[in-house]
């Protein structure tokens, strides 16, 4: 009885190692791996270098027919049910979130999918990008508890 399910445990690891790899690749294959080549975009007023546009352009691009397809869907093409973000609401977590992403993708020229890409290939830049991305994941975490436990432990608004 647990092996139907066994089988499509696998199918799902398989395909979600598939298009890691597919990404990491697309990654490696646009030099999004190099953190010169995102300073670079970024260093608007010296050797700014648009290639990052471009690499953007056709994500979003990608990213417009994927919703698009998806938006008209109930499940994945695994058969998982699907569950679209429906919150559009611009909040404080989405403001500062993004702040903290662009000072850090600024800084160290990486962002989270090819920081983890390039820790695979031995960079110690994107090892100590990992660590620092890990730790304030972990703060967040912990800050969402504690804020959750206060919400619950104080009297309901009359």
């Amino acid at each position: 009885m647990t092996e139907p399910i066994e089988k499509e445990n696998q199918m799902h690891r398989f395909s979600e190692f598939a298009v890691g790899l597919l990404f990491g690749i697309g990654l490696i294959l646009s030099g999004m791996t190099d953190p010169g080549k995102v300073l670079g975009f970024l260093d608007l007023f010296g050797a700014w270098d648009p290639s990052l546009a471009l690499v953007m352009g056709g994500a979003i691009l990608v990213g417009v027919f994927a919703f698009a397809l998806a938006k008209k869907r109930t499940t994945t093409f695994l058969g998982d049910a699907l569950a679209l973000p429906a919150s559009r609401d611009i909040d404080r977590p989405l403001v500062v979130g993004g702040l903290l992403f662009g000072a850090g993708w600024g800084l160290a020229g990486f962002c989270p999918g090819p920081a983890i890409v390039s820790l695979g290939s031995g960079q110690p830049k994107a090892a100590v990008f990992v660590l620092a991305m890990l730790a304030g994941m972990l703060v967040f975490e912990l800050g969402e508890r504690r804020r959750q436990r206060s919400v619950a432990a104080s009297p309901a608004d009359l």
